[in-house]
């Protein structure tokens, strides 16, 4: 089952129109906060780390705006969480979890 707000219409063109032109955006600033990501993981300038920090967490904010007009507007679907695939997942969590060589720290 699909989660999604009523679809905002769009006219069918071969010209991109809102949809096209914001999801491209959302696809940017998802490669963008990735590859700052990666960056920050192996920053070791502590003053260049914290510039790009700022510059990551704006870009992250922006992912997040697109992505909730998207929802809004009814242009980003998510499907709901199916409660046995669920509890599949968290009992194969904690199989690993019992191999952490600190097992008793998580919860």
């Amino acid at each position: 089952m699909k989660v999604q707000n009523r679809e905002t219409p769009i006219p069918k063109t071969p010209q991109m129109n809102d949809r096209d032109f914001i999801n491209d955006m959302l696809s940017t600033e998802k490669y963008m906060t990735d590859s700052y990501c990666t960056f920050l993981n192996e920053a070791s300038h502590q003053h260049l780390y914290n510039e790009v920090l700022h510059i990551f967490t704006e870009a992250q904010n922006c992912q997040r705006e697109l992505y909730n007009l998207m929802f809004k507007k009814g242009w980003y679907a998510l499907e709901q969480a199916d409660q046995q695939k669920l509890q599949q997942s968290y009992q194969q969590f904690q199989g690993y979890a019992s191999q952490f060589p600190y097992n008793n720290m998580v919860q």
